[in-house]
């Protein structure tokens, strides 16, 4: 209960994650790993957690089995009580044979489970960002407002708003107007160079949203930010709620307040790591009063040979063998070998990287072998010849590519 009211949350864990290719060749989009030992979806999972949201339903669709297997290790809320559980829902095929069409008929071919739960409010959260939140103030600003339903939005600058469903409001902070993914888009009122972006986090009063989900089925809408949201701007109260107004505990003072990133493409995936890296990270991943919960973790600590490492992340099981590392993020039970060299690279859990061999802003993926002498991210012409490149030059290796 929050401020005498019953929560119930929908995750939206079906997204494809095209853009995030080739790390999402074989899982979906929130269980692609991130930083030590996390997955995408552990962080807004946790915010729901810290804030006290105990029952939660995790839709998911595409490529879902090492999210199920992720969530069944690292995510069982107590079974002795009935109101904490976070149970993946696939596609029940409730309203025929379809799959889910988008994130609103999700759940709308779930509302049977809003039925048998009678929440007071629904929130719907996406699973594909990195951030803290206290979702219990959003919730606040929604019942203080009197809102049908309220939007988490953050500014973006004017070249990114394309990617997001932009917002406008009044001076009250009621939308007046909500279009996804615009092809042009005009400045906030008082912040030239900035939109006011969806975040795709919604509180929903729970009966309208049952009869708002219902009216746009009917005339065939499948998505929020196309079909539900634009249709609500006239016909209900519909709020904007600042996510820069929002804070967690425990966060240091060389902290960016409010951070929050889409990592739903590869370069932001990259650029979102180093965000964590350092001794004074804009985003800290250790906050033991709001923390970002992962898998358990049985391995030994990381042991480093006579190495040379600076400013680098490594996880539990990393051996380092007279090597040279610098500006990394290293994961589980990944061996570099003697006089291998690791720059501005995240190398992902059981990969070795070969004697001698070079990396250089490069992602590479699990499960791979380096062959002594290789040089990753030096000759772009080579590497676009056996891997994906980004336009930006960042090199990703495929999962289990590269194998002894």
């Amino acid at each position: 209960m929050i401020a005498g009211k019953s929560v119930l949350a929908f995750v939206m864990a079906g997204g494809e994650g095209s853009r995030l290719h080739p790390l999402t060749a074989e899982r979906s989009k929130p269980s692609v790993p991130f930083d030590g030992r996390h997955r995408i979806v552990d962080f807004v999972l946790s915010n729901l957690v810290n804030s006290e949201i105990y029952a939660i339903y995790l839709l998911v669709q595409y490529k879902s089995q090492s999210l199920i297997e992720h969530i069944r290790r690292a995510w069982v809320l107590s079974p002795m009580i009935p109101q904490h559980f976070i149970t993946v829902v696939p596609p029940q095929m409730q309203c025929g044979p379809e799959w889910f069409q988008g994130t609103a008929d999700s759940v709308y071919q779930n509302l049977h489970l809003i039925d048998l739960m009678k929440p007071d409010l629904v929130v719907v959260f996406g699973a594909d960002h990195v951030y803290r939140m206290d979702i219990r103030q959003m919730i606040h600003f929604h019942l203080d407002s009197h809102a049908d339903a309220s939007v988490a939005a953050v500014p973006v600058p004017l070249d990114q708003a394309p990617s997001f469903g932009i917002i406008r409001t009044d001076s009250a902070g009621r939308i007046r107007d909500f279009r996804e993914k615009p092809d042009s888009v005009e400045p906030m009122p008082g912040r030239p160079g900035y939109a006011l972006a969806s975040m795709g986090n919604y509180v929903f009063t729970a009966d309208v949203l049952a009869d708002v989900l219902a009216r746009v089925h009917k005339r065939g809408g499948h998505d929020f930010g196309k079909h539900l949201l634009p249709g609500m701007c006239e016909s209900h109260r519909l709020m904007a709620y600042d996510f820069w107004t929002n804070t967690v505990p425990g966060l240091r003072d060389f902290e960016e307040p409010a951070y929050w990133r889409d990592v739903g493409t590869i370069d932001t995936y990259y650029e979102a790591h180093f965000d964590t890296l350092g001794e004074s990270p804009k985003f800290g991943l250790s906050n033991p009063r709001w923390p970002i919960y992962a898998s358990p973790d049985q391995t030994e600590a990381a042991q480093v040979h006579d190495s040379h490492i600076h400013s680098a992340s490594l996880a539990a099981g990393v051996v380092v063998r007279r090597a040279s590392i610098e500006h990394s993020l290293i994961r589980r039970d990944v061996v570099v070998e003697e006089g291998a060299e690791i720059v501005d690279s995240i190398v992902m859990d059981h990969t070795v990287i070969g004697a001698g061999a070079q990396v250089r802003r490069a992602i590479i993926d699990q499960n791979n072998v380096i062959p002594p002498g290789m040089r990753i991210g030096y000759d772009h012409e080579a590497d676009r010849a056996r891997f994906h490149v980004t336009d930006s030059g960042i090199v990703v290796v495929p999962k289990a590519q590269l194998r002894s």
